[in-house]
């Protein structure tokens, strides 16, 4: 069948606009895919999995009184509690993903982010004094230069461990002046206890419990050598879930605070979970500073004042820039509104 001219070119026009159209959409429909994920908020996660430790009250209040539970109710999220009996163990678990969100000291995370461990700290759970060399009642140890050629129980990659290298160095000794034991804290106190060592790097509530209970003496305190409690988030977490991060630093303000009005009931929860006697607990708590929630300058300047002693040790590799990598692992930003919120109430 012929066509007019006119018509033709109607027919041609018209399958011209629609092809155009046909493209159009296309090209709408793969642009609007791309940009989904970078619009659209991800939801809640199905599980959250973080660590409650004797060290971290927080944690055990909060592990005590339902509140993370709570608090994500209405996101359907369940949530997973995993006992860190140590920083080790707490970073172990954060570079296998076994946690989200885990509790360590300061200089430990330090270690771990620069041999890999893919964390930021996000907020300061406390200021303790949680860790000093600590000896028997009756030994004849009296300083720390007294402990060369002698047995040292120590949890590698922790404060304790760390504060040791440290207490070794200000008194002119090094690792290799001292046979150091790697046991996890209670079983520290225990070969302590036992005489198979000569000194344990002690760690509450065990150290409390070790005076208290034991005896035992303290051979070497020192405050500035211990680094800060950490809450330290895994990266994919901290990307993939922010609201979901506000929700679990907004507990925790809950119960820095309650804390501070109820040290009693904080002490009894802390005796119970560790199975400790109540004093035991009153002495732990009476070693921690929760005021200072923020982590920012102070921390990093401690940090970098402490660093130098994992160098020394050959615990990263040479090289390795300590202070970029503190740098890059306090986040002093994600806590800000949170806290801020809380003091304003």
């Amino acid at each position: 069948m012929n066509f007019p001219r006119g018509a033709a070119r109607f027919s041609s026009s018209r399958q011209f606009a629609a092809r155009v159209t046909a493209t159009l959409a296309a090209l709408l429909a793969v642009t609007s895919a791309a940009w989904v994920p970078l619009t659209a908020q991800a939801a809640p996660p199905t599980e959250l999995k973080l660590d409650y430790a004797y060290y971290s009250p927080e944690s055990l209040v909060i592990k005590r009184n339902g509140w993370m539970e709570e608090e994500l109710a209405a996101d359907h999220t369940q949530v997973k509690w995993v006992l860190s009996l140590g920083s080790n163990r707490a970073l172990e678990y954060l570079n296998s993903g076994a946690i989200d969100i885990g509790s360590t000291a300061g200089l430990a995370a330090v270690l771990g982010r620069a041999n890999g461990n893919p964390i930021h700290t996000v907020y300061i759970f406390s200021r303790p004094e949680w860790t000093a060399l600590v000896v028997r009642k009756d030994s004849t140890i009296k300083t720390v230069a007294d402990l060369k050629g002698k047995k040292i129980a120590a949890t590698k990659g922790t404060d304790p461990f760390l504060f040791t290298l440290r207490a070794l160095h200000a008194a002119g000794l090094s690792r290799d002046d001292v046979e150091l034991v790697n046991l996890q804290h209670p079983d520290g106190r225990t070969a302590l206890a036992n005489g198979q060592v000569d000194a344990w790097a002690g760690l509450d509530p065990h150290m409390a419990a070790a005076q208290i209970d034991d005896g035992a003496r303290l051979l070497y305190r020192n405050v500035d050598f211990n680094t800060y409690g950490f809450l330290n988030v895994r990266e994919d977490f901290i990307n993939e879930h922010p609201d979901t991060l506000a929700h679990v630093l907004k507990v925790y303000e809950r119960a820095r605070v309650w804390i501070g009005a109820h040290p009693d009931e904080t002490a009894k929860i802390i005796s119970e979970e560790s199975k400790l006697s109540l004093p035991v607990a009153k002495l732990q708590l009476s070693r921690n500073d929760f005021s200072h929630p923020q982590p920012g300058p102070q921390q990093i300047e401690a940090l970098k004042a402490a660093a130098p002693i994992l160098t020394q040790e050959q615990l990263v590799k040479p090289g390795t820039d300590l202070n970029a990598v503190i740098d890059a692992l306090v986040d002093v930003k994600l806590a800000q509104p949170v806290i801020a919120a809380t003091e304003s109430k």
